[in-house]
């Protein structure tokens, strides 16, 4: 049977695109009620200033409190340099930062161009290689905005392979295809995966990040993991965006997406009925905060049997 992570971005994503600030004990509970639910990684937080983002303010707390989970990878979202050093020492599993292939974009969201965000990506990297290897976190780059940009427009694929060759060429490991302002297509999304993977290697890329802005998002996520990505990001009730590109509303619903893979025969390991109970917990943690999703509203189907229910 084929395995599928699903990686819950809500307490990061989520949180960053709403005006609510949700208390960090609500957030650690959260965190506790996917876990339980089967979710084994979850991008808590986000190591920005608090003045930009105050949702975000708390995030070394929660993922002190968050790495105490038996088998959870707890990932976060650092902007340069300062925010991997606090990553690490918050002691984050797993560290992502944007760099935005539009460089409009990267100067919008982090007010640095191409060359100063390669510097900040240099300098993480040789942060991360100076950790114990037994402490050392998980590094990547996510190539913000590869499908295109409600700035600039489209985003030529040479674009994406001309900027994740030099990404590679610093020594990280992995990078990641984000579609930021959820344009993307899957015939779009197999020129980008299929596109770096013969230039640079199946391994570099495995996780992307979509939007369903369009209606397209679970369209997407079939293709990717039909051409064999093992990682798709999503985001409970469908919570969050991206506040700096507009239009970009509509990460793609983690209920929804467990249900379509778990149909298909792909494992995710989530009790799909205990995280449309987890749903219900958080919506009244953030009341009046919008909440999406096809599952959840229609109920499960009669009959319907997880993947690993229908091989045994």
């Amino acid at each position: 049977m084929n395995s599928i992570t699903v990686s819950e971005v809500g307490p990061r994503d989520g949180l960053q695109s709403i005006d609510s600030l949700m208390p960090t004990a609500a957030k650690l509970e959260w965190i506790a009620l996917e876990h339980r639910a089967g979710v084994r990684e979850i991008e808590v937080g986000s190591f920005v200033s608090p003045k930009l983002l105050p949702q975000m303010a708390d995030t070394a707390e929660v993922v002190r409190g968050a790495v105490e989970l038996p088998g959870l990878t707890v990932a976060v979202l650092v902007p340069n340099q300062r925010g991997c050093e606090a990553a690490i020492a918050a002691g984050a599993h797993k560290i992502s930062l944007p760099l935005s292939v539009s460089e409009t974009h990267s100067l919008k969201n982090l007010r640095r161009d191409h060359g100063a965000m390669l510097d900040e990506i240099r300098a993480c990297q040789a942060l991360v290689d100076a950790e114990p290897a037994e402490r050392r976190p998980h590094f990547e780059v996510g190539l913000s905005t590869a499908f295109g940009c409600s700035i600039e427009g489209p985003v030529a694929p040479e674009q994406v392979f001309g900027l994740a060759a030099r990404v590679l060429d610093l020594g990280v490991a992995e990078i990641g295809l984000s579609d930021t302002t959820g344009m993307g297509n899957p015939a779009q999304l197999e020129t980008l995966v299929t596109g770096i993977w013969r230039r640079m290697g199946d391994g570099v890329l495995t996780g992307v990040h979509l939007h369903n802005t369009r209606g397209q998002g679970l369209a997407n996520v079939l293709k990717a993991v039909e051409l064999g990505i093992t990682t798709i990001d999503s985001s409970l009730g469908g919570l969050g965006g991206c506040p700096f590109a507009p239009g970009a509303s509509g990460n793609i619903v983690t209920e929804d997406l467990v249900f379509l893979l778990e149909s298909m025969g792909y494992s995710t390991g989530i009790d799909l009925e205990v995280l449309l109970q987890v749903r219900h917990a958080v919506a009244d943690l953030l009341p009046g905060e919008s909440w999406y999703g096809f599952a959840a509203e229609a109920g499960l189907p009669r009959g319907w049997r997880p993947a690993a229910a229908s091989v045994a």
